[in-house]
């Protein structure tokens, strides 16, 4: 069972690795060893997930996802396949975690009528500055 959060949980079951080789660290080892590992999970025919947690999915991380509405998450950092593995799973919890996690709504505020006078106050007086420079002799003096 894999915990996404205190309410989500994921069975093992749903979830399969495949390996194929490595570009990443190894030496001579990647051309011998598949320790590239690539996590799949169906994103679309996940009975752990509600429906509006499978949109939000597909929304955040439609470039991860195929068309077929399969997640997947590669990991080629580790010279070993099986820390290659857990890598993996890490960054699915984590990508997961974070697609899933709803936007604090926003507040619309309104600057203060202090700012509004500072600002408006600040812009007349830039304007007295450019005109006194011009050379040409205003209505104010």
């Amino acid at each position: 069972m894999i915990e996404i959060d205190r309410d989500i949980r994921i069975p093992g079951s749903e979830i399969s690795f495949t390996s194929s080789r490595s570009s990443g660290p190894g030496g001579q080892n990647v051309n011998k060893v598949s320790t590239r590992v690539t996590l799949l999970f169906d994103v679309a025919a996940s009975p752990s997930l509600t429906d509006t947690q499978k949109e939000r999915l597909v929304r955040r991380l439609g470039a991860r996802i195929s068309q077929a509405g399969v997640l997947q998450v590669n990991s080629q950092q580790h010279r070993s396949q099986l820390r290659n593995r857990q890598a993996a799973l890490d960054l699915f919890v984590l990508l997961v975690r974070e697609a899933l996690r709803r936007p604090k709504p926003r507040r619309p505020t309104r600057k203060p009528r202090g700012a509004k006078e500072r600002t408006l106050r600040l812009k007349k007086q830039r304007g007295q500055l450019k005109k006194r420079r011009s050379g040409v002799p205003s209505d104010d003096l």
